[in-house]
């Protein structure tokens, strides 16, 4: 396998891009073909990159036809798309997206288990990713709630990440940081988000 060379991954360019213009980038989640369309489109008007993201179910219902449509849109896109698998929380999963899916990148969320576990794990498919040209991302921490197949954490106490779990996290090799601050997974409730940004 190939070493890992950040200069020829899109979602790697994408985002170190932004943080050097210090602009954001949104990153919206695809349902159906709709959906993506309509970020494309809203994107080369706007003249703006994006990344289109999908969740796990988008590779086992339809055995991934989502993902290369949205792939096959990105190619022909006038401005820089990539595609994002979120929150994949299988390993199995992950192996087999990163070998045979057109993902740019792959949110290796293991938050699910303990802390230890979790920084191995991470590891272990964040070089797995790697060898095949996929940008990683990893959360530490715990985001509380439940969002469309991902394992519900509503029971679980919400973790904030620390500056200790950061450096623990960036020693695993991932390109990306997904922290926990206050943010969680679905409906924030009548009270609303109480972000810590100053985390």
């Amino acid at each position: 396998m190939a070493s890992w060379d950040p200069s020829k991954n899109k979602t790697y360019q994408i985002l170190k891009a932004a943080e050097e213009g210090q602009y954001g980038v949104v990153a919206p989640i695809a349902y159906n073909i709709e959906n993506i369309l309509a970020f494309i489109r809203a994107a080369e008007a706007k003249k703006s990159p994006l990344i289109i993201q999908v969740f796990p179910w988008a590779i086992t219902f339809s055995s991934g036809l989502l993902v290369h449509a949205a792939a096959h849109a990105a190619r022909a896109a006038s401005v820089p798309v990539a595609i994002h698998l979120d929150h994949a929380q299988d390993e199995a999963m992950i192996r087999h997206a990163a070998d045979t899916l057109p993902f740019d990148s792959i949110m290796v969320d293991m938050s699910h288990y303990e802390m230890d576990e979790n920084l191995a794990k991470t590891k272990e498919l964040v070089a797995y990713c790697h060898e095949r040209g996929i940008a990683t991302e990893a959360e530490p921490g715990r985001i509380e709630g439940g969002e469309d197949g991902i394992a519900d954490t509503a029971d679980l106490e919400g973790a904030l990440t620390t500056e200790e779990q950061v450096e623990d996290f960036i020693a695993t090799g991932i390109d990306f940081l997904a922290p926990a601050f206050g943010n969680v997974h679905g409906e924030y409730g009548a009270r609303g988000p109480v972000l810590e940004f100053d985390r």
